[in-house]
């Protein structure tokens, strides 16, 4: 305040200053004005504004409007605003960060989980671990990075994750996990920090590669996870063609979850009731997908060429299922691969071990050096490019771009080129889902979503699946409140939205359940939901989630 005052001080004195030589001239050149004028004056020209009503005649005149002008250019446009930010600015948001930022977590809080990095993998996690009630913190060594996270209601703190002093703050002794989602060599340092911090602490880490893994776990990890290759192999599973028209998504003993193309001339039009694929191949019928849009089974449910179904039954029974609607003609289209880095290149493993013929497109020849025939170098962006790699005769196209903009791009391209084409996407952020199902893709899967859910069971010491983008399978011991009670009479999928695919009891697995036999107290459920609804069952039923396969 005392330097603002000398500053407002020295303002005036040089503003009456001004004015007193502005009359002296101003009489000199024989013009005759007010002193309320000559203020008039002096703060026009200070402040550039330069109305131009008022002007000197003579050369000595307007060298002290230059130097008036040139004074109020220093003082009021230069010092001024450097005064206000620096004393009064920048103190206020230092005051804010202050009050708003915690300094540590209270002493109440435990089996919470600590997030290093603040991506779109730890943003959708954030985002499941408040669905569920479960508690985190998010470490930032920005001070306005926190706070901007603060304002979006995330639980930040700012501190520096090389020093003991953080961790004690976030109650690192008394944490289920820490998260690491960060770069390959910030995740091992962390990991090597922590590690020497706590030896018993979990800690789950992301990675781009198998060696970076490996050095990681080396690092002090007990998890290192390749979403990349992760997300690769579950894009490649939803494709078509290949040997077999089912692909494993789940397993649970001897339960197998299927995704099955729905493009046999036996199926096309038909509803699930005249299908009866219960009777005809011994599969249960889930439910199945339409263009992002997932629908639970019913009777009257019609069956198109681009529906997803979703399936579970025995080795045996999925076999058959193969054997009976196996379409002749997928084995003569081939997939169409845009992308060669760490995802593409887990697409074309995935495909190649399924015997599926393969296309893989890339601009750098160098990511396109492993795939030998087989890459096709250009700008998937051109039907020069596509139509080298075979887009017209393909059977599906898979777009692997980490660029989510380009990925919506390519998706309508492929489209308005092939209307008929299957399109798979794979999503870094999970807002552009719904957008990429709305510019053609027929199947969508999030990386943020699949890190997160990875992260989230490990946490939690089960196996979610997510089938897709917000459809999980999980198994619960049976809560007590279901004890006793039939699944007709409970009926968990109008009250919850849950729906109970399979029952494993002491007489073995029951695929599907019978709805007439009452839960026993050591029977385990086998449900599929989207999250709200599984977030709504553990509500009402408050189960355990199991450890699954």
């Amino acid at each position: 305040m005392r330097l603002l005052s000398r500053f407002l001080l020295t303002l005036t004195g040089m503003v009456i200053v001004f004015t007193i030589v502005f009359h002296v001239l101003m009489a000199w050149e024989g013009q005759d004005h007010s002193w309320l004028t000559g203020f008039y004056w002096s703060f026009t020209v200070m402040s550039t504004l330069g109305f131009g009503d008022i002007t000197f005649q003579s050369d000595i005149g307007r060298i002290f409007s230059i130097f008036v002008l040139l004074s109020g250019v220093i003082f009021l446009l230069i010092l001024l605003p450097f005064t206000l930010i620096e004393f009064f600015y920048a103190p206020w948001v230092e005051s804010r960060s202050r009050r708003i930022i915690q300094h540590s977590l209270p002493d109440t809080v435990s089996g919470h989980a600590i997030l290093l990095s603040y991506d779109s993998i730890s943003s959708t996690l954030i985002e499941k671990l408040d669905r569920f009630g479960d508690q985190y913190a998010l470490l930032t060594s920005d001070t306005e990075e926190c706070v901007r996270l603060i304002d979006q209601g995330i639980n930040a703190f700012v501190g520096d994750p090389s020093i003991e002093s953080t961790y004690k703050r976030l109650r690192l002794e008394h944490a289920a996990i820490v998260a690491l989602t960060g770069s390959d060599f910030e995740n091992a340092r962390l990991a090597f920090t922590i590690r020497a911090l706590n030896p018993q602490i979990p800690i789950i880490s992301a990675a781009d590669s198998k060696s970076s893994s490996e050095v990681i776990r080396l690092s002090g990890a007990n998890k290192a996870f390749q979403l990349g290759n992760i997300v690769g192999e579950a894009l490649a599973r939803r494709a078509y063609g290949g040997d077999s028209l089912s692909h494993v998504v789940a397993s649970f003993d001897e339960l197998l979850i299927v995704e099955a193309i729905a493009d046999s001339p036996e199926l096309d039009g038909k509803t699930l009731a005249e299908a009866n694929l219960r009777k005809s191949a011994g599969v249960n019928v889930i439910g199945f997908w339409e263009r992002g849009e997932f629908t639970i089974s019913a009777p009257d449910a019609v069956i198109n060429p681009n529906s997803v179904l979703l399936l579970a039954g025995s080795k045996e029974t999925l076999a058959r299922f193969d054997s009976k609607y196996r379409n002749a003609d997928n084995r003569e289209g081939h997939t169409v691969v845009i992308g060669a880095g760490r995802v593409g290149t887990a697409v074309c493993e995935t495909l190649a071990s399924n015997n599926t013929n393969y296309k893989v497109v890339d601009r750098s020849p160098h990511a396109l050096k492993p795939f030998g025939d087989k890459g096709v170098i250009g700008d998937a962006s051109t039907f020069e490019t596509l139509n080298k790699a075979g887009i017209i005769e393909a059977r599906t196209v898979i777009i692997t771009s980490h660029d989510d903009d380009l990925e919506v791009y390519l998706t309508i391209f492929c489209r308005k080129l092939r209307p008929d084409i299957q399109i798979i996407c794979r999503a870094t952020e999970v807002r552009t889902i719904s957008e990429l199902h709305r510019a053609g893709a027929d199947i969508v899967l999030s990386y943020a979503s699949m890190g997160a859910n990875i992260i989230f069971n490990f946490l939690k010491h089960s196996d979610i699946l997510m089938v897709a983008e917000g459809l999980n399978i999980f198994r619960v011991k049976a809560p007590e409140s279901l004890h006793g009670k039939t699944l007709g009479e409970m009926n968990l999928r109008v009250s919850t939205g849950c729906n109970v695919i399979a029952i494993r009891g002491e007489d073995g697995l029951q695929a599907p359940p019978r709805p007439s036999l009452p839960i026993k107290p050591d029977d385990e459920l086998i449900l599929i939901s989207d999250t709200e609804s599984e977030r709504l069952f553990c509500e009402l039923h408050s189960p355990s989630i199991s450890e699954g396969s």
